[in-house]
């Protein structure tokens, strides 16, 4: 292979030959060997080695080589510093030298290593925890550059999560009752009612989830059982092939989950400590489900007395292993009854990490017995294109298991136990999905009010999945690429690489069009188990978006950085901060991305020069300032959903409020009518992003205060671009006039109702 074609690069970025490796490895540490293996073949290096780091000591040893003296394996430790290899893990920076026989920071080991010129070393890394470093050499001087730092780098990032759970296994080696719940059967005439959050229609048994139910004790199995050893390997190799169907099918679903989601449970099957301790045991005499579920409560305390909360996360992992272990053990056919399969899930709450998880197993639809149309579950539940409905029907909680039900995410409609008749009608209805090239067809590349005025309209992005729809239906490009889901699905910080590549993308897929990144608004119900951030009484309130990135300064730059390099050769790409407060809170974050820009330029890393950089507005305590933000910003858009939550002060998730969530309020028309005007007045882009910008009602009114870029959930722009193109914009501008020239409630829904339908969606006016 040619070394400069740089082919390995898309080889190491693709994880599904990590996954590969991680399936076929008998134990941690084959793992580790054929780990480095793959990445010598891939990058023509002549060396290529492991090092991990071992806490207590401080000590980094080696764990797995090709290419060096085998012999040296254990006996190799360098000091946290220590040569290349420990001042990459300590100063968390690769280090590449072309002639590193001649220089003075190199470190010649003679009991391992003959003498190889060129020397590339990256920390393996999770956030600033420190966990190993991967090595590669050459004998030929200069022969690593840019790009395989960038290569090794992503390979790195990937590995961080295996290697890290098993360097915690090899460290640290040395019955609950089950919820019971009321079953009562729902003998119902009527269907339920419910708002529909995202749509589809699906008939399926149900699955009630609860976080707080313990997975592992959810199985129980008669100790007097007559399971042998026998029977427990194959449980042990039927749970591998489980969890690696759903890493793959994860994978599929999601691209930005090139990672190994799974890889804490295969690692720890991979332990041979772990294998061995409930071997002992069952060859001791003790029954084996009771062998499993003392060997993993080990495992569980270990994870739970951590004082690193992400470790702590993986006290449930061990818990979901356990139960799968037991589950395969008595050839149960019933799934995990919290992720199951071809299941609808009912829960009272879940995180946008719940639903993302859900789409690896399959699930039919989501009912939430609490929750809004706007919250954040369903706008990622509308990617994934999962049916969900909220219902404020708290018995829902009580179904038994498996309770069939049609669940109607079209007409609002919730059938519990169906009758035949029901289930023929249903079955002999047509819910064919969206016919996206009629769609495609009828939409033109770009749209104009009746009377001639252009008007842009672009997407709002929650996964990469949703571009190819995008495209399809003719967007001008990304209003809003929503960055943290990439997060949410990992158990681990997102590294810049693993950032890079899906930005990259992002990027290629909607080359020469605008893009707009969102960094991360992390906060509320969308919580990084892995930061150590804790449930507040008021999230909303609470350490969300710039104030944790400003607190958390790491995650910010990298997000930064990985953003500008991606962005190479893009045509407008546009960075826009959350949350913004002050001038001060943007100038801040301003100056963070011209510190990465410079860090950038210092490492000689290719990235764009020059982006736009903006803010959302969702604060009300910005409309006062917003004449001197509008000077100061490249461009401003409006998140509406956010906006109105805190100017009305409603929770927009909260039925018991969810009445006053009201956008025609006159204090959220005249504001949003006083943003845009100063936003124009400066010459400046003003957009809106939220969900008014698809709301056939509001629409008029933002083309009539100004408005003239609108970002919406793909799905939703051919109607959008309908609506706009049977709209007079002089019929707007009035009909905004009157509107703000109310100040009751009563007023503005008057006038709604008086001239929404009767001027703007009137056919017989053309």
């Amino acid at each position: 292979m040619n070394r400069k074609d740089h082919h390995h690069l898309n080889l190491l970025c693709d994880v599904s030959e990590l996954a590969a490796l991680l399936a076929g490895s008998e134990n941690i540490e084959n793992f580790f060997q054929r780990t480095v293996e793959m990445v010598a073949r891939h990058m023509n290096a002549n060396v290529c080695s492991l090092y991990l780091l071992d806490e207590k000591s401080n000590e980094l040893t080696l764990k797995a080589t090709v290419g060096l003296n085998p012999g040296a394996f254990g006996k190799i430790r360098l000091k946290l510093g220590e040569g290349w290899v420990g001042a990459a893990l300590e100063k968390l920076k690769p280090v590449n030298e072309g002639l590193a026989s001649r220089h003075p920071g190199f470190k010649f080991i003679g009991e391992a290593e003959d003498t190889f010129d060129s020397f590339l070393a990256v920390p393996v890394q999770r956030g600033d925890e420190k966990i190993g470093v991967l090595v590669v050499q050459h004998q030929e001087t200069d022969y690593f550059d840019e790009i395989d730092v960038i290569a090794l780098r992503t390979i790195a990032s990937q590995l961080a999560g295996a290697v890290g759970n098993a360097r915690l296994l090899i460290v640290g080696t040395g019955q609950g009752q089950s919820r019971q719940y009321t079953h009562r059967i729902f003998e119902m005439t009527e269907p339920l009612k419910g708002q529909v959050a995202s749509y589809g229609s699906v008939f399926a048994p149900v699955t009630v989830f609860d976080r707080s139910q313990n997975r592992s004790a959810s199985v129980e199995i008669d100790p007097n059982s007559e399971y042998s050893l026998t029977d427990f390997h194959q449980a042990v190799r039927d749970t591998i092939e489980q969890l690696q169907k759903l890493q793959s099918r994860f994978a599929e679903r999601l691209a930005e989950s090139a990672s190994l989601i799974f890889t804490a449970h295969i690692m720890i099957l991979k332990d041979i400590r772990f294998i061995n301790e409930m071997e002992k045991r069952i060859q001791n005499g003790m029954p084996v489900s009771v062998a499993v579920k003392t060997v993993t409560k080990h495992y569980i305390d270990l994870f739970e007395s951590s004082t690193y909360g992400h470790i702590k996360e993986k006290a449930n992992d061990v818990q979901d292993l356990s139960g799968r272990l037991l589950r395969n053990l008595a050839h149960c056919v019933q799934d995990d009854p919290v992720l199951g399969e071809n299941r609808i899930v009912i829960a009272s709450d879940l995180y946008p990490s719940d639903v993302l998880r859900f789409a690896s197993e399959d699930i039919k639809g989501v009912i939430l017995v609490s929750g809004g149309v706007t919250s954040h579950v369903a706008i990622i539940a509308r990617s994934l294109q999962i049916p969900l409905m909220i219902a404020n029907q708290p018995e829902l909680l009580r179904l038994p298991d498996g309770t069939p039900i049609i669940m109607d995410a079209e007409s609002g409609s919730i059938y519990i136990q169906p009758s035949e008749e029901v289930i023929r009608q249903f079955r002999s209805q047509k819910h064919d999905p969206i016919d996206t090239e009629g769609l495609s067809q009828a939409m033109s590349p770009v749209t104009f009010t009746r009377d001639g005025i252009r008007i842009r309209l672009l997407a709002n992005i929650n996964l990469l999945s949703d571009l190819a729809l995008a495209r399809e239906l003719k967007a001008e490009g990304v209003g809003l690429y929503r960055t943290e889901f990439p997060f949410l699905v990992r158990s681990a910080v997102l590294s810049e690489e693993e950032q890079f590549n899906i930005y990259k993308r992002l990027f290629d897929e909607m080359s020469g069009r605008e893009v707009t990144i969102r960094v991360l608004d992390i906060g509320g119900d969308k919580l990084l188990a892995y930061t150590d951030a804790t449930a507040e009484a008021n999230p909303a309130l609470g350490l969300r978006a710039m104030r944790f990135l400003f607190r958390h300064h790491d995650i910010f730059h990298q997000q930064l950085r990985a953003i500008l390099r991606a962005a190479v050769g893009a045509k407008n790409p546009r960075i826009m901060f959350p949350m913004v407060a002050s001038i001060d809170d943007y100038q801040k974050a301003r100056q963070a991305v011209y510190n990465c820009l410079a860090d950038l330029e210092r490492d000689n890393l290719s990235h764009h020069p020059k982006p736009s950089i903006g803010a959302l507005i969702e604060l009300p305590c910005v409309v006062e300032i917003i004449d001197a933000l509008a000077s100061e910003a490249d461009f401003l858009s409006i998140g509406s959903n956010d906006f109105i939550q805190y100017m009305l002060a409603v929770d927009r998730t909260n039925d018991n409020v969810a009445q006053y969530y009201k956008p025609y309020h006159p204090a959220v028309l005249r504001s949003l009518e006083k943003i845009v005007r100063a936003v124009r007045y400066h010459n400046k882009e003003i957009s809106i992003c939220g969900e008014l910008a698809h709301d056939p009602q509001y629409i008029p009114f933002l083309l009539g205060i100004g408005i003239r870029t609108l970002s919406t959930y793909p799905t939703f722009l051919p109607v959008v671009q309908k609506i706009i193109s049977d709209l007079k914009l002089s019929d707007a501008k009035s009909y905004a006039e009157q509107l703000l020239a109310e100040n009751s409630l009563i007023g503005t829904e008057e006038v709604r109702q008086r001239l929404a339908g009767k001027i703007f969606f009137n056919k017989t006016k053309r």
